[in-house]
């Protein structure tokens, strides 16, 4: 084999947390207008469903992209472990400045695993919050 292909492997998890989508620079009214029921001051919960993307040429000797306990066990040192039943907005310090919607989810959970990952794989993340919203980061 000379050429060999470029994959994407996909691994699955999920976690439940809990937010608040709230700018504190603007009023209470903006933040319900915008917000709605996301900006609950005694926050509200989703069951996440994480898939990660890992594209790269597989290796010759294993036969592997990436070898996926290696990606599971990223996974849950960097995101479950840290994600998992807890308050975004109070107990995960990487939102603590980051208004914690589906949007900088993605962003945050994708620079905690690239900072991990082999610089000659790629890395894609899709995050569920509901059954049909979902955010995929990069977008490309």
């Amino acid at each position: 084999m000379t050429d060999l292909p470029r994959v994407s492997v996909f691994r699955k998890e999920h976690f439940n947390a809990a937010h608040r989508l709230f700018n504190p620079n603007w009023s209470d009214e903006k933040n319900q207008e915008v917000f709605g029921l996301c900006n609950n001051p005694n926050y509200h919960g989703h069951n996440y469903e994480l898939i990660v993307q890992i594209t790269g040429t597989i290796n010759p000797d294993t036969g592997y992209v990436i070898d996926m306990k290696e990606v599971s066990h990223m996974i849950q040192r960097e995101i479950i472990q840290k994600f998992d039943h807890k308050n975004l907005n109070l107990d995960v310090p990487d939102f603590s400045n980051i208004n914690p919607t589906a949007e900088n989810i993605a962003w945050v959970i994708y620079q905690k695993l690239r900072a991990t990952l082999a610089t000659n794989l790629d890395l894609k993340i899709r995050l569920y919050e509901t059954e049909r919203n979902f955010v995929e980061f990069p977008a490309h």
